[in-house]
């Protein structure tokens, strides 16, 4: 098998802006306690311990261990000791025909026996074939680890997504809350300047329809949010609870800037990399074990065996032996021939996935960072945006009011107000969603200390 390409750059390409060389990496492990947030936190913990997801992650760990665990014992000395108890009773008679001997029974009795007999089956392994098969073993575990790992982490990022995403309705049912709330100002003061004669009716029609599409808004968003907390609740396990036993405030803080991490680090960091790459020792040692059932396979067999009798005589009978055993393949050898060719397809196949998994991480890395980036540059200017867009709104509404500027001019100025603050805070959810992916991206959401295969056995 070829050795797989998995060059990488130096430095990402993104912005050094988006990353904080002071923080130290290993804060990505739990990444979410650096956010300024106790509910999110509460959450992600509970969701590890509690959510299907983490319990079904939780069983396949235990699989692996148990199938880790029989497949070493596989390699050990394999037999079985046996044993049989039996009593037995027998009646002899003399010849009644030849009129020899007395007539009748005699020399009858009972004899209880008891063995037991112990054989084993070692195999010498002079070919390396059984430490190939416990690469295999440990290597096929570290994958189904590093699976769960990465299944671990995807929730992890999966609640937080989810607990910004209903944050950001509630921030904008309050936005559509305000909204209402200026245009059945509006209103009335339209309903009230056309009744006077200082305004045409046209204007309060204008006006009672803005109102009637922002409180149509406001309902559009309550059932967005009740369905992105049942969806929340779901994910953490509860998802019979009420909508109300799950609070979700009205808030978007700014995200956290992120460790600094050079694309190598990924190669360490990423649950995902590190399955493909012990898959690729999987195949390894699957290339290796078919090539190897091309060499003979000899094998230690010793024996024993006790028998005792008790009857009319007492007796016991032991044996012992030792042999060895040797199977050489002959007229197999085309068809595994055959299975070594597809084990080599199928390294091949391994080695492609884990280049891929390299340059996926890289890419996913290298465009979270960009991301951000871009998200707390854009955050500055439309801040500001939004507070010119403010101020000229209430200018425009007390000039309005007081007859100084007529509907068109306000109307603009609410419009141009109201998409500031709806892009203000459509940025701030998705920059804090964008700092989630950033922190997967980079391998957050797990401790990437080395794997520990002779312990594993002890693993829960």
């Amino acid at each position: 098998m070829r050795t797989p390409d998995v060059r990488l750059p130096a430095a990402f390409e993104a912005p050094a802006g988006a990353a904080d060389p002071t923080m130290a990496a290993a804060t990505l492990d739990r990444w979410w306690s650096l956010f300024p947030d106790p509910q999110l936190q509460a959450l992600i913990d509970q969701a590890l311990a509690n959510a299907p997801d983490a319990r079904t992650a939780q069983a396949r760990l235990e699989e692996a261990v148990a199938v880790r665990r029989g497949r070493l014992a596989g390699l050990l000395p394999q037999g079985d000791l046996q044993g049989s108890a039996t009593e037995q009773h027998t009646e002899r008679s003399g010849d009644v025909f030849t009129g020899g001997g007395a007539g009748g029974f005699n020399n009858s009795g009972d004899t209880q026996t008891l063995s037991a007999n112990l054989n084993l089956s070692w195999e010498l392994d002079l070919f390396g074939r059984l430490a190939q098969g416990r690469r295999y073993a440990n290597a096929d575990y570290a994958a189904a680890r590093f699976g769960v790992e990465a299944s671990r982490m995807s929730l992890a990022a999966q609640v937080a997504q989810s607990l910004f995403q209903a944050r950001a309705l509630a921030v904008q049912r309050a936005d559509a809350g305000e909204t209402a709330r200026i245009a059945g100002e509006l209103a009335r003061v339209g309903r009230i300047r056309a009744e006077r004669g200082l305004g045409p009716q046209a204007d309060a029609a204008r006006f009672q329809s803005n109102l009637d599409t922002a409180q149509s808004e406001i309902i559009r968003i309550d059932a967005a949010l009740a369905v992105a907390k049942r969806t929340l609740l779901v994910l953490l396990g509860r998802g019979a609870d009420p909508l109300d036993s799950l609070t979700v405030e009205a808030r978007a803080d700014a995200p956290p800037r992120v460790p600094a991490s050079t694309p190598g680090d990924l190669l360490a960091r990423r649950p995902d990399v590190r399955q493909a790459q012990a898959r690729l020792q999987v195949e390894t040692a699957s290339v290796a074990l078919s090539r190897l059932a091309l060499f003979p396979t000899f094998t230690l067999q010793p024996g024993a065996s006790l028998s005792r009798s008790f009857g009319a005589t007492d007796s016991s009978t032991s044996v012992w032996s030792i042999g060895v055993g040797a199977v050489v393949p002959l007229l197999d050898r085309p068809r595994l021939l055959a299975e070594l060719g597809a084990e080599k397809a199928r390294g091949e196949q391994a080695v492609i996935a884990y280049e891929k998994a390299v340059q996926t991480a890289y890419g996913e890395a290298a465009n979270a960072l960009t991301t951000l980036q871009a998200d707390q540059d854009r955050l500055v200017r439309l801040e500001s945006a939004d507070t010119q867009a403010r101020f000229a709104f209430d200018a425009a509404n007390r000039g309005y009011q007081a007859g100084l500027s007529d509907m068109t001019a306000l109307l603009d100025a609410e419009r141009t107000w109201r998409a500031a603050r709806t892009a203000l805070n459509g940025l701030r959810a998705q920059a804090l969603q964008d700092a989630v992916a950033a922190f997967k991206a980079l391998g957050g959401g797990w401790t990437s200390t080395p794997l520990q295969t002779a312990n594993a056995d002890r693993t829960r």
